[in-house]
């Protein structure tokens, strides 16, 4: 980038060759914008990270085609291999899990609960919580799996 200075005249208007005409100077500084780029910048690469769901599990892999996606920030539950049960990213007890999700399905359009179930937890615990759910009126369950995985029609893997 290039820039331009004019010995005595910075900061005040040119003079025309007349002398008595005085014409605004047509420089834009550019630096404070440069700065406020650079920040955000760095705001957006630190904060990035920190958006995504922080409950960490292995998904089984399927062929299962994806959902089809809604506006509203899906509710996620998660089984970890321990057993463990997680609204979001937040750790609850398994007696506390119908009553956290009625006040929280309160407050949403869509009655969408999305299930990841580590591969390594127990079956039982999955259907466990899934019979819960169920019992409690929360009937749309999608099952969260990674793609690409096995097929058992034989075109797949």
């Amino acid at each position: 980038m290039a820039m331009k200075l004019n010995a005595g005249t910075a900061g005040r208007r040119r003079r025309s060759g007349s002398g008595d005409m005085l014409q605004p100077m047509a420089e834009i500084n550019v630096t404070p914008f440069v700065d406020v780029v650079l920040v955000l910048l760095i705001i957006f690469i630190v904060a990035a990270p920190l958006l995504s769901v922080g409950v960490p599990i292995e998904l089984p892999d399927t062929a299962a085609k994806a959902l089809p996606a809604s506006d509203e920030t899906p509710l996620t539950l998660t089984i970890n291999a321990a057993g463990q049960v997680a609204i979001q990213s937040s750790i609850v007890e398994r007696s506390d899990l119908v009553p956290s999700l009625e006040a929280i399905m309160q407050e949403r359009e869509t009655r969408r609960i999305y299930l990841r179930g580590d591969g390594n937890a127990r079956y039982e615990i999955i259907m466990q919580v899934m019979g819960a759910l169920n019992n409690a009126g929360f009937n749309d369950i999608a099952l969260v799996t990674d793609a690409g995985g096995p097929s058992l029609d034989g075109s797949g893997n």
